[in-house]
């Protein structure tokens, strides 16, 4: 009785987990001031793997072809004026434009609450927090023509959920059909 007493405020035995998508920056706030000092028509490959942006060793780069970023960056109703020079610049190019796509994160997840509780499935709270960036770069023979980013700077939830029957809440799910009336 003594030891499940102990157990059931010992949250060090609970799981916990990171996900990480290799990355040169510690933040969020870190790859945006990077991308941010590319400056396009001036900035090269060199320059952006000096950014930490290294296309040849980054695990987490796509190379976007020709027509799958034009429809991800352009809107078919948009006037070709009113969108970025670079991007008009690297339509007009066509082929010899090409698209980076780098991703890089940092999420984790840790159970919180009663050992006992969260073992048998009757309280279980997961806290998810971290970061996700993505950014994107035109290139035109090796000089950047443009770069934007987007992602998640700040990611903070909470899953708090209550499994009254606790270990046996789920088995009517693994029940066959038909067994079942």
């Amino acid at each position: 009785m003594l030891v499940c007493a102990a157990l059931a405020g010992c949250g060090a035995l609970l799981p916990r987990s990171e996900s990480q998508d290799i990355s040169p920056f510690e933040s969020y706030e870190a790859a945006r001031k990077a991308l941010e000092a590319v400056t396009p028509y001036e900035a090269t490959l060199a320059d952006l793997k000096a950014k930490g942006f290294d296309v040849s060793r980054s695990a987490n780069v796509q190379q976007v072809p020709y027509p799958q970023w034009v429809g991800l960056l352009v809107h078919p109703s948009s006037p070709l004026d009113g969108i970025d020079r670079g991007i008009r610049d690297c339509i007009a190019a066509e082929q010899a434009c090409h698209a980076l796509l780098f991703r890089f994160g940092r999420v984790e997840r840790e159970r919180r609450g009663g050992f006992v509780a969260d073992f048998l499935n009757f309280h279980r709270v997961t806290r998810t927090y971290g970061w996700r960036f993505e950014g994107v770069v035109l290139l035109r023979h090796g000089v950047v023509l443009f770069r934007n980013h987007g992602g998640q700077p700040n990611i903070e939830m909470v899953e708090d959920r209550w499994n009254p029957l606790g270990p046996l809440q789920g088995m009517g799910e693994s029940v066959p059909q038909g067994l079942m009336p």
